[in-house]
């Protein structure tokens, strides 16, 4: 009878052992582990999971922007997707640093002290003229949102009407596409009409000492209309329909950080899309983000909410793919390229294949 039992003992003792062995091959177990080991197998098959779960976050990757000018629904895209946290969920921490008359994107971002900014294809093109390593990354604007705006009684009908007349606009880069809309027009702008420096306010035209000033459509023009101006009592020359528009808000990277972090750029470019894309949905949304960086007093809601329908028109104009948003057109950057160069903001011919690259809004559409 002992015999017996021994004999099967054993042979329970030899199939445990083999389950043993199987269960492990199975769940990639370790051979030295012990038989009794092995039979606590299965209840550990959640361990890979525990393990996951229980490594921390990996730390989120700080991107700085710099803006070409301050807080306003110019930038709108860029305030609601930080504050919906698309930045967040592609795992980036994206600071916005405020622009202003005396900072120059190009050399913040040049230098180092940003590694994306926002400003104008007519400024890039110089900065890169110059070798700082900058490369365009997406073209936020489509369309150019400069106009000279004249009170009918200045009898500016068209922008054949500019000679003899006094026309202002701030300089400092902004003045390109005027100088091609009076080369359009045989303008020598020192002798056939008054090309004089405009401040930042809209004062000077308001008090009749130019007859025609540079504005944007978003800014400027709306100012004009808050001061009691009416759009009928204005005419209005649109730098788009006169063939001499240059691209505007565009988006730049330092060459040698993109090369390290395309990716990177990537996620912030998709997220800030998106911001685009909810803020031109919902400009009163999108204006409430903009008014918390505002500086106090500085602006109205009601003007960034006419400023953000404004610059909805020229990140989406009408009959635009809007799965085309952020790409850069080679034709509108090639026109910018050549008014530059006619009118000595490049002295050579734009690289425009190093200039931009359309590589990166492509990898944030996937």
């Amino acid at each position: 009878m002992n015999g017996k039992k021994r004999k099967f003992r054993g042979g329970l003792l030899a199939i445990v052992m083999m389950l043993s062995v199987s269960l492990m091959a199975g769940c990639g177990g370790n051979n030295n582990n012990s038989a009794a080991e092995a039979t606590t197998v299965p209840e550990a098959s959640t361990a890979p999971e525990a393990s996951a779960t229980a490594e921390p976050a990996a730390d989120p990757v700080t991107v700085k922007l710099q803006l070409k000018w301050v807080p306003q629904a110019q930038f709108a895209g860029y305030f609601v997707a930080q504050d919906k946290g698309y930045y967040k969920e592609e795992g980036l921490n994206v600071e916005i640093l405020p622009g202003g008359p005396d900072i120059v994107p190009e050399q913040q971002v040049a230098g180092g002290s940003a590694d994306i900014g926002v400003g104008w294809v007519a400024s890039l093109l110089p900065s890169l003229e110059q070798g700082m390593p900058l490369v365009q990354i997406a073209q936020i604007y489509q369309k150019s949102g400069l106009v000279l705006v004249s009170k009918k009684t200045a009898g500016i009908n068209s922008a054949a009407d500019l000679k003899g007349k006094k026309v202002g606009n701030w300089m400092g880069g902004n003045e390109f596409e005027l100088l091609a809309l009076f080369d359009k027009y045989k303008f020598d702008p020192n002798k056939d009409l008054s090309f004089t420096k405009q401040g930042f306010t809209m004062d000077q035209f308001l008090g009749d000492q130019i007859d025609a000033a540079s504005a944007m459509t978003y800014n400027e023009y709306q100012v004009v209309l808050e001061s009691g101006v009416k759009a009928e009592d204005l005419n209005v020359i649109d730098m788009n329909t006169e063939g001499v528009a240059m691209l505007e808000d565009n988006l730049f990277a330092n060459k040698e950080w993109l090369a390290e972090n395309k990716e990177t750029a990537a996620k912030f470019v998709r997220a800030s899309l998106k911001g685009w894309k909810d803020a031109i949905a919902d400009p009163a949304a999108a204006v409430d983000s903009v008014m918390k960086q505002a500086e106090d007093g500085s602006t109205t809601k009601e003007h960034q909410l006419t400023m953000m329908t404004e610059v909805a028109k020229l990140i989406l104009p009408e009959g635009f793919d809007s799965a085309k948003m952020g790409y850069t057109d080679a034709a509108a950057f090639q026109q910018t390229a050549d008014i530059s160069q006619k009118f000595g903001v490049i002295k050579e011919p734009a690289k425009v294949d190093e200039a931009y690259t359309n590589e990166i809004v492509e990898m944030a559409a996937k």
